[in-house]
């Protein structure tokens, strides 16, 4: 048995079976002889999901093997990925083409797969989440079938598998609708918190991209605003060096630990990182301005909720912090996002924000992820698939539009099971 655990630590497995299949037809005859077996799969990705969604007990499918860009079209800026390739290698590949992704979150470690599957998104009010960003899907289902989907072939399966959880098939490549590489200009410095959230609204809708990190126990928000520009002008490697790699990771993750080791400390270091913040202003190629380096780990939940209720959610949130048994280390991250028509997207049918909690790992955490899960769902808040929930089928239905076309589309693309786990039965009911 392999033993397997994802980035956080917060889910583990032993399969019984690893699998590596390194094309299509490997990968459709691995599904197709363990679903003769009885047996169940579950495709691997890099583990950044902080659910079970990836454990398998029984079969896993890895498919470090399967990557690269399979085809390019300069003219539509359309782009077929296999869909083990990760988020970074996809982005040095895009930038070697002149292409880049009109948005990005903040860690390229995914597969691309993995990414798109549990809704992975940045920030922008006029941007969806990487999955609107997809023109076509192959896929294998549970029966080893290789079939393809996008708005006009098969759209109900299109609208499921975008973002499917792999409960629908296991993605073999993803066409994506890119862009010429552009340039960002990135402005980051620290602002009152309550200027930042009076004027919250505004800042979204000025900037192409916007984004805060609320310090708790700190008076000051980190603000990023990310607008597209001409030239680049990078930061200096050393500059670079030291903000990211020296302060955000190692001074920062020395903060934690004491915080981890003394908890009584928590609120006086929170309030010290807050204060400490530094400005910066550089541009850059988009890709190096979206992502962010993370090396201090730690474990997090995020819901989304309708844009016209972050406000109260967050002043909801800032008076349940200073109540906790357990004092919070990490700060909170609040982005925004348009509106989709993914099934089970985050933003689907809604003009979206997100409010993403962490606390340091090996610090408590239920009781203030248990806390906001009670005050994001009072306002129908969803919560993003790849991080910490406790919802379940009948609760989520109740978010999601078009959560039983979802279950219909599953039954018809694997009405065994094949790619059921716990953490499906759960959040989608047993398959």
């Amino acid at each position: 048995m392999t033993r397997w655990t994802n980035w956080a630590g917060t889910a583990s497995a032993s399969p019984q079976h690893v699998h590596q299949p390194r094309n299509p037809a490997e990968i459709a005859a691995t599904i197709e002889r363990i679903a003769a077996a009885g047996r169940t799969v579950r495709p691997w990705g890099s583990g950044h999901s902080f659910t079970a969604i990836a454990v398998a007990d029984s079969d896993a499918l890895d498919l470090r093997h399967w990557t690269g860009i399979e085809q390019v079209d300069l003219t539509s800026g359309h782009v077929t990925v296999r869909s083990g390739t990760t988020l970074r290698e996809l982005n040095a590949a895009l930038d070697a083409l002149g292409l880049a992704m009109t948005n990005l979150g903040d860690i390229d470690a995914q597969t691309v797969a993995g990414a798109i599957s549990t809704g992975t998104h940045g920030t922008g009010a006029k941007l969806g989440g990487l999955a609107t960003q997809i023109v076509a899907l192959e896929l294998v289902l549970a029966d080893g079938s290789v079939v393809t989907c996008s708005a006009t072939e098969k759209p109900d399966l299109f609208a499921a598998a975008r973002v499917g959880l792999g409960a629908i098939g296991v993605i073999t490549t993803v066409t994506l609708r890119c862009e010429k590489s552009f340039y960002l200009r990135a402005q980051e410095r620290p602002e009152p918190l309550e200027q930042v959230l009076e004027g919250f609204h505004d800042f979204a809708d000025e900037n192409e991209h916007f984004e805060f990190y609320w310090f708790p126990y700190g008076k000051n928000a980190l603000v990023k605003r990310n607008n597209r520009c001409e030239t680049a002008e990078p930061l200096s490697k050393v500059r670079e060096f030291v903000d990211y790699r020296i302060m955000e990771n190692v001074a920062f993750g020395g903060l934690c630990r004491t915080g981890r080791l003394m908890p009584r400390l928590v609120p006086s270091l929170g309030s010290f990182a807050s204060n400490v913040l530094s400005a910066r202003e550089y541009s850059d190629v988009s890709h190096r301005v979206f992502v962010t380096a993370r090396n201090v780990r730690f474990t997090e939940t995020e819901y989304a909720v309708p844009r016209e209720s972050v406000l109260d959610v967050l002043a909801e949130l800032r008076a349940v912090v200073p109540t906790l048994k357990h004092p919070v280390m990490f700060p909170v991250e609040v982005r925004v996002a348009a509106a989709d028509d993914i099934w089970l997207s985050t933003a689907q049918g809604r003009d979206s924000a997100y409010i993403a909690i962490h606390q340091f790992i090996g610090m408590p955490y239920r009781e203030y992820f248990s806390a906001f899960e009670k005050i994001a769902g009072a306002v129908g808040g969803r919560p993003h698939w790849g991080k910490m929930h406790d919802l379940d089928a009948g609760v989520l239905r109740t978010r999601y539009p078009h959560f039983d076309d979802f279950l219909r589309v599953r039954k018809e693309t694997d009405p065994s099971g094949v790619f059921r786990n716990t953490y499906l039965d759960r959040v989608l009911g047993p398959a």
